[in-house]
């Protein structure tokens, strides 16, 4: 009896090996974000707008549309906020509080009101009024959330770029996101020295000046910082091999540094998004991840700081206007747009099989 007992564990445990190595071999999540919280807030927004708002906010979810993005300012498709009531805009900000945490949420709204400063610092520049607007910012749906269908949103304007994309009943992809703030740093005004961004560029520099000599011969990749971000709107996302010091050469010091870097970044969104990406991370390997630098390490001037692993690339930039005009985006380079996810949903769907 004992015998069979212990062969029917170790037979289970067999399996369960199994299972879990057929579920990490298939990149499947660790966390499952269950979209119905998000779903609910973007009807709740379009059931707000009426037929022609409707059609104005629609787009298919296959289309070009959804991944032509972009952080300049300038007129995109979709609903501005000048298009939208009250209760359309009641709306809109309790979808962004849902899809965001509270940080995430505040910076996103201060990135908007950095145009209104810039009205008034560019009062001189032609058509300032409005090309420098705190409300030119759009939403846009792609497909349609009330079916089982895949389906996404956006909210994007000049310095700002959040994409969602939902596949299966799971927010599967919130990459690429763009966060930029010009000025970097306010230094005059009412809000003088408001830095949204500022936590992310102190703790880059607080890890990059603990290295020791030999660190930081690794850590640094350039004397000079590039201009801006590399991976760009419509580039190519194809860095190599990760650049920079590995967190397996790290203290454990500059490990935490590092976990609260990258903490800053993915807790601007949800609570359930955010668990997801680290555990995505951890499951590919903290020790995986590359952190390097360009460019200064002294305060106000150029630098650029780039964090590399398997499922992530983040890149800080802040050297335009005198190093006070900063761009932070994160990819996933083979998820950008739920791509990974909705590759295997179409091959794996029967209804898509079916189609075939």
């Amino acid at each position: 009896m004992k015998t069979l007992i212990m062969i029917s564990c170790v037979f289970l445990a067999t399996c369960f090996v199994a299972i879990v190595a057929d579920a990490h071999e298939a990149h499947e999540p660790v966390v499952v974000v269950d979209s119905d919280a998000m779903r609910q807030a973007v009807l709740a927004w379009r059931s707000t707008l009426g037929p022609e708002l409707t059609r104005q906010a629609s787009f298919e979810f296959a289309g070009p549309v959804r991944t032509d993005w972009h952080f300049v300012p300038k007129d995109r498709l979709g609903v501005n906020w000048h298009d939208m009531n009250l209760e359309q805009r009641r709306a809109a900000h309790n979808l962004l509080r849902i899809a965001l945490s509270s940080q995430g949420y505040f910076k996103a709204l201060a990135i908007m009101s950095l145009d209104e400063d810039l009205r008034r610092l560019e009062a001189s520049r032609p058509n300032a009024q409005n090309v420098r607007d705190p409300e030119r910012y759009w939403f846009a749906l792609f497909g349609d959330p009330s079916s089982d269908e895949p389906w996404g949103w956006r909210i994007e304007g000049h310095h700002l770029s959040l994409n969602f994309s939902s596949v299966t009943g799971q927010v599967v992809s919130v990459t690429p996101a763009f966060f930029g703030t010009n000025p970097a740093e306010l230094r005059d005004g009412p809000r003088a020295g408001l830095r949204v961004l500022g936590t992310e560029e102190d703790l880059a520099r607080d890890l990059i000046t603990s290295c020791t000599p030999a660190q930081l011969k690794t850590a640094m990749i350039a004397e000079t910082a590039p201009g801006d971000v590399i991976a760009l709107p419509g580039v190519e996302i194809n860095f190599g091999e990760p650049e920079g010091l590995s967190a397996e050469e790290m203290t454990d010091a500059q490990q935490a540094l590092l976990r609260n870097l990258l903490d800053e970044i993915i807790g601007n969104f949800n609570a359930e998004l955010r668990e997801r990406a680290l555990d995505e991370l951890e499951d590919a390997g903290f020790d995986k991840l590359h952190f390097a630098w360009a460019g200064s390490v002294e305060v106000g001037k150029g630098h650029y700081f780039r964090i590399h692993g398997p499922t992530l690339v983040i890149e800080y930039d802040n050297t335009q206007n005198n190093a006070n005009h900063a761009h932070l985006v994160w990819h996933s380079p083979d998820n950008n747009f739920g791509a990974d996810y909705l590759q295997r949903h179409y091959a794996e769907s029967p209804h898509h099989q079916s189609a075939k």
